[in-house]
């Protein structure tokens, strides 16, 4: 099983006059010499070098400590996830599932061959424990396709010692440019050997908006199409937050093609929303039942104990079931799937030749003030609606569409931010919170839902089914608490709206 740990590292350019003496920097107390590791690392990527592009590496690595497969994501400048599997001739299935998202189809090879002397030091507080790692390393690159380009430089390399202080680094490298070395202008050994040893210059990359409402939206799609392929490996782990945050993208990529039908053919654009339906409901089979287990919960834990009559967590734990640590097989099976992938690729095509329509060459303030204004009319439409029934089945359908269509303004109001600036974010924020109250009420409908069910469970088991329906009680009266404060609510996102 692969192993995963945060890297924090910073990569200075080399004169070979050596290192200065780091002693006394920031509690160092010694620098322990380590000796020299030959190391001998095989990258991996596409043809096209789709990983590299995505400042994703993956390695093969002999030589020095931690010999095996290495796969890094970016997480900040200057830090990355690494994840770690035992050394093997071929690559490791669970850190090929981790990549899929951006290779999908096509094949990994050997592109970048780096052969390394590392000559490493411990940089140790006065008990001993290590602060963190400096290193001058001799690197020599061959390009493995393409022509095969040499090149060779020597680097200095400061690594963090796990839960070690991120000031440390500051420290050190006040003393690093002291004594003349500076920072290195490319950000990993691998991107410095894949630009030294490219057979033509890389080609320019174009301005992301050159001013169109079509631009603007494309951009705003280009970063929902990056979140989605980017959280996969997250999603795969069950790294907090990832799951939601996909479904959130999806969504938004969704209501992106419907808000802006005037600038993107729908007739293109709608069979990838349904796509990306499928993908939001995969998702929210396992999280929406966990949601809900926890809301149920909390709220048994505050019944006083004399009021819990019958085995009710116990239920309560039954219905949401056992959830294993990692992700869903049935998860996994959906991002592994060629349907999945084949939405990615669907993604990847709009974005590469887009089916603009006229609306896409105008000005982006009207055309995008204008999809925005019209997606508000229909929440507005709808919170009337809800407000003019008397509570009920038919009040809580009004308030979920209301909601979804709030969502849906919401996004809209962010994909117009640049165009539009103070108002849209104005709204998005007024929408963000109307979304919140609403959500609150859905909710609890889903949550007297699922009582009603667990109490007639309990009952035809023989058991009470007072708890339950003492909770559905106190959910009724939270649903109200929403409903009488929705009035005055909307009347301030009314407000909002105006400026647009």
């Amino acid at each position: 099983m692969a192993d995963t740990k945060r890297e924090i590292e910073r990569k200075y350019e080399s004169d070979d006059s050596g290192l200065p003496d780091l002693t006394g920097v920031a509690g160092v107390a010694a620098v322990i010499d380590k000796g020299v590791a030959h190391l001998d690392a095989t990258y991996y990527d596409t043809t096209d070098e789709r990983l590299a592009r995505a400042s994703v590496t993956l390695r093969r690595r002999t030589g020095g400590s931690d010999a095996g497969w290495h796969l890094k994501f970016p997480v900040a400048p200057g830090v990355r996830d690494e994840i770690q599997a035992p050394l093997s001739d071929t690559l490791p299935d669970d850190l090929a599932a981790l990549v899929r998202s951006r290779v999908r189809t096509a094949q990994l090879v050997p592109v970048i061959r780096l052969r390394s002397d590392r000559d490493a030091r411990d940089l140790v507080d006065a008990d001993g424990r290590v602060l963190a790692e400096i290193s001058v390393d001799a690197v020599r690159a061959e390009r493995l396709t393409g022509g095969g380009g040499r090149t060779q430089w020597t680097e200095i390399e400061v690594e963090l010692a796990d839960d070690g202080d991120p000031a440390l680094l500051d420290q050190i490298e006040k003393k690093l440019r002291k004594a003349g070395v500076r920072p290195s202008a490319s950000p990993s050994k691998l991107a410095r050997a894949l630009a030294e040893t490219a057979p033509k210059p890389l080609a320019a990359v174009s301005p992301e908006l050159s001013g169109t409402a079509g631009d603007h939206v494309l951009a705003y799609l280009r970063t929902q199409r990056d979140t989605i392929v980017a959280l996969d490996p997250g999603v795969r782990q069950d790294a907090e937050d990832s799951v939601h945050s996909m479904r959130v993208a999806t969504r938004r990529t969704r209501s992106a093609f419907k808000s802006f039908g005037k600038v993107l053919d729908r007739s293109v654009t709608d069979p990838i929303a349904d796509e990306l339906k499928w993908l939001a409901g995969e998702l929210g089979v396992d999280r929406d039942r966990e949601v809900l287990n926890e809301r149920l919960s909390a709220a048994l834990a505050e019944v006083p104990p004399s009021l819990v009559a019958g085995p009710v967590a116990e239920r309560l734990s039954s219905w949401a079931g056992e959830r294993p640590g990692g992700a869903s097989a049935r998860l996994i099976g959906v991002l592994d799937s060629r349907r999945y992938l084949a939405l990615l690729d669907a993604l990847d095509g709009v974005l590469a030749d887009p089916p603009l329509l006229k609306a896409a060459g105008k000005k982006p303030a009207k055309v995008l003030g204008k999809a925005v204004r019209k997606d508000f009319g229909k929440v507005a439409a709808l919170v009337r609606q809800a407000l003019d029934l008397e509570p009920g089945a038919e009040r809580d359908v009004a308030i979920h569409e209301a909601r979804k269509k709030t969502k849906r303004t919401r996004y809209a109001a962010e994909a117009a931010v640049p165009a539009l600036d103070g108002p849209a974010k104005d709204l998005v924020k007024s929408m963000k919170a109307l979304q919140n109250l609403l959500g609150e009420h859905q909710d609890s409908v889903m949550a007297r839902q699922t009582l009603r069910e667990l109490a007639a469970g309990a009952h035809a088991a023989g058991h009470s089914a007072f708890t339950f329906g003492l909770l559905y009680g106190r959910e009724e009266q939270r649903a109200a608490a929403v409903e009488a404060e929705l009035p005055g609510f909307w009347d301030g996102a009314k407000h909002g709206a105006d400026a647009l």
